[in-house]
This record gives C-alpha cells, structure tokens and sequence, in this order.
C-alpha cells in the first residue's frame, strides 16, 4: 500500500460517517473503488427494498472526496462547493460501488466526477458531479 493510500485509510477511519455507512476504499495500482457494503439499516423504501437517497448520496461525496485526497498532496481532505446528486435508478438492497475520477485539477478547486453502480458497471444508479476547494 503505497503512502497516500495509507493516509486515505487513516482519514477515513476518523469518520464516525464513514464507520455508520460501513464504507472502505479498495485500491489496485492507480485505481479506487469505493464500496458500501448493503446493511439493512440503509434501506430507505421498505416496499421496494431499496437503498436510501441520502446513503447513497453521502458515499458519492465521500467516494469524490477521497479521490481528490488520494490524487493531489493535500494534508486536509478538501471543502465541497457544491455538488449535484443525479439518481438514476433505484439502488437495490445489495452492495454499491463507486469511482470518482477528477475532471480538472486546478490550484485551489478540483471539479469531479463519481458514479455508482451494483451488479453492472455500465448501468449506474446515481451520479455526482462536484467541485472541491483546497483548504490553504
């Protein structure tokens, strides 16, 4: 596990959010993959058995954020600006994924792009594009 990598874990451990949620990053190489394990406290909708909007919501964040820590040299996790939650479909009482990829990285201000999905890659259930401040 390469340095930043390690940084990335510690950050996250220090999240009460991120231990509720049940949420780890799984790195290979270059690539992240954000997981949220399905536990039955994240169901929103009981009738359709499907994953609440804001658990879903806050992973994509969460995902987007530990993007931009684990590609740039910030010691602090960086500030949401804003960002737009995009729900696609509904999420299913399964596990999610998630991937981020920064579209432009800027001196102060990150501008990026985080999908989730189940079981197919190319049929994502939400999608978040954002834009992070650098705490200086």
């Amino acid at each position: 596990m390469t340095d930043r990598a390690e940084a990335l874990h510690r950050f996250l451990e220090r999240i009460p959010f991120v231990q509720t949620l049940g949420m780890r990053c799984d790195i290979k190489g270059d690539e992240m993959t954000a997981i949220l394990p399905y536990r039955e406290n994240l169901i929103g909708s009981v009738a359709l058995q499907a994953l609440h909007g804001g658990a879903i919501g806050s992973f994509l964040e969460l995902c987007a954020m530990s993007q931009v820590f684990l590609d740039t040299a910030l010691e602090r996790p960086p500030q949401p600006i804003n960002l737009t939650i995009d729900y696609l479909r509904s999420a299913k009482a399964e596990d999610l994924y998630a991937r981020a990829q920064i579209t432009k990285l800027g001196r102060r201000i990150a501008n990026v792009r985080c999908e989730a999905w189940q079981a197919d890659r190319a049929k994502p259930v939400a999608a978040l594009p954002a834009h992070f401040m650098f705490a200086s």
